[in-house]
């Protein structure tokens, strides 16, 4: 076990604690890979910890618990540390950030809390930091911005204040994900100066922007989510993401960008990104993630028309405009968006009918139209486009055909209900007042012949109707002698 370089008892079913003697007695050991066992306790304890030779640790994937040991600390050469998975706690100790040779910080899921310590804008050889699952809180320490930085996972966190100047010199950085936190205030400029970002993940923040122009430089960008935010204004006419256009290979053809980088990949730990698409969130991993390319900047309070130019993302598979306030027709120049699988423009202010060009997206699962201000005929329904039914396009009051209720007319317009016209509605008010008098006159007939009847047959019922009739006349006859003037009675 003394002279023991490497030692890789990964992917076991491995229990218990990690025995003391292994970190006594390995005083050369360079590699220990232990993921994805069933060993539970604390890690190391500082009495038997003599790896000093330690260039890697990885113990992710198992259940160990307690604090990150300072005796790691003496590893003073230690270039990937993967902790991952676990249910570590307490907060970041500030001794890592002493960890010059640290190259890979890989930790999440765990219940880390506290804020990023001061001390890692000293780590200047940082490629690869992923702290995201955790209770961290406070700020991003100002300036932290390692040169050679790659992969910036810090999402599902209680981080909050502005962004202000953290990456701001990170020119290397590929990927950038602080989503899920409480970041306000204005997206920062220098996120347009990271010529090599591929992957910005800004959901679930109360970011604002009114202008979103600082997107337009990034040309190596296929996923944007900056979802739920606050931001405003309108989208860039610019926002071209020339990496998702047919003519542009470079970005295809790369390889998967995999925690460690230069250094080595930790037995094939691939970078892991989380995208809603289809209204289901998808964690993309390894070559999958180079492949799949998205927009989300739903739910936010964008307002005017869709820019064509989104019709030129070729190689997009997923964009989500919903739960805005757009305005305007939808672009035909969508029909372009050939690989495209999820289209949501729902919960806007969209007007016009829906180009029939789109039919042509093949490769479409899922589609809404749903709330908006559309007009005419719904999509023919051949393709993939049968399969979608009312919820797709409800909300839209003057939309028709399948799978809505409302059919359409020749035209491919909302069929309305005939009215009645004036002429009609007359000749009815006169039909109804014709039978009104022949009815009325039969009813006065036939009550007439009924008296009579009664009064022939029916003596006693004879001489009581003359007496009436009598003493009416009667009665009338004093009651205008009563009233009239005395000139007209002589």
């Amino acid at each position: 076990m003394n002279s023991l370089e490497t030692l890789d008892l990964s992917n076991n079913k491995l229990s218990g604690e990690i025995p003391e003697h292994l970190a006594k007695s390995c005083i050369v050991l360079r590699l220990l890979v232990l993921s994805h066992n069933n060993l539970e306790g604390q890690i190391f304890s500082a009495a038997n910890f003599n790896l000093l030779s330690l260039l890697r640790l990885q113990l992710d994937g198992n259940h160990l618990i307690g604090k990150i040991p300072e005796c790691l600390s003496n590893s003073s050469d230690l270039v990937g540390l993967y902790l991952s998975d676990n249910h570590l706690s307490g907060r970041i100790p500030s001794w890592l950030g002493n960890m010059l040779e640290l190259v890979d910080l890989i930790m999440p899921n765990n219940h880390l809390q506290g804020p990023i310590p001061l001390e890692f804008c000293q780590l200047q050889n940082l490629q690869v930091l992923n702290l995201a699952e955790n209770n961290i809180s406070g700020d991003l320490p100002s300036r932290f911005s390692p040169p050679q930085i790659q992969q910036v996972h810090l999402s599902k966190n209680k981080l909050e204040g502005q962004l202000k100047d953290a990456f701001f010199n990170s020119s290397s950085l590929v990927t950038l994900d602080l989503g899920y936190n409480r970041f306000s205030g204005e997206i920062p400029n220098w996120i347009g100066w990271l010529s090599n970002l591929t992957y910005l993940i800004l959901t679930h923040n109360n970011l604002e922007c009114e202008v979103l122009h600082l997107l337009c430089h990034l040309e190596r960008l296929r996923l944007i989510d900056l979802s739920h935010n606050n931001l405003s204004g309108q989208i860039p006419h610019c926002l071209d993401m020339t990496a998702l256009h047919d003519n542009y290979d470079v970005a295809f053809n790369t390889t998967s960008s995999t925690a460690g980088g230069p250094s080595g990949s930790p037995m094939g730990k691939e970078e892991t990104v989380e995208f809603t698409t289809k209204n289901i969130s998808y964690s993309y991993q390894g070559r999958v993630l180079t492949y799949m390319s998205g927009v989300d900047l739903s739910c936010n309070k964008l307002i005017g028309e869709i820019p064509h130019q989104i019709g030129n993302l070729t190689r997009i598979h997923s964009l989500n405009l919903s739960y805005n306030n757009l305005t305007g027709s939808i672009p035909s120049t969508f029909s372009n968006l050939e690989q495209i699988e999820s289209l949501d423009l729902s919960h806007n202010n969209l007007n016009g009918k829906i180009p029939p060009q789109i039919i042509e997206l093949y490769y479409i699962t899922f589609f809404s139209v749903a709330y908006n201000n559309l007009s005419g005929k719904t999509l023919a329904r051949i393709a993939q486009f049968s399969t979608f039914e009312e919820i797709s396009y409800r909300g839209n009051d003057l939309l028709c055909g399948l799978p809505l209720p409302k059919s359409c007319d020749a035209n491919g317009s909302l069929a309305l209900a005939p009215k009645a016209s004036t002429d009609i509605e007359e000749d009815n008010n006169f039909m109804d007042m014709d039978i009104f008098y022949i009815n009325f006159t039969a009813s006065y007939i036939v009550a007439v012949l009924t008296i009579a009847i009664i009064l022939y047959v029916n003596p006693y019922w004879r001489r009581t109707w003359f007496y009436l009739v009598e003493t009416w006349m009667t009665s009338c006859y004093y009651f205008i002698i009563d009233h009239l003037p005395k000139g007209f009675r002589h």
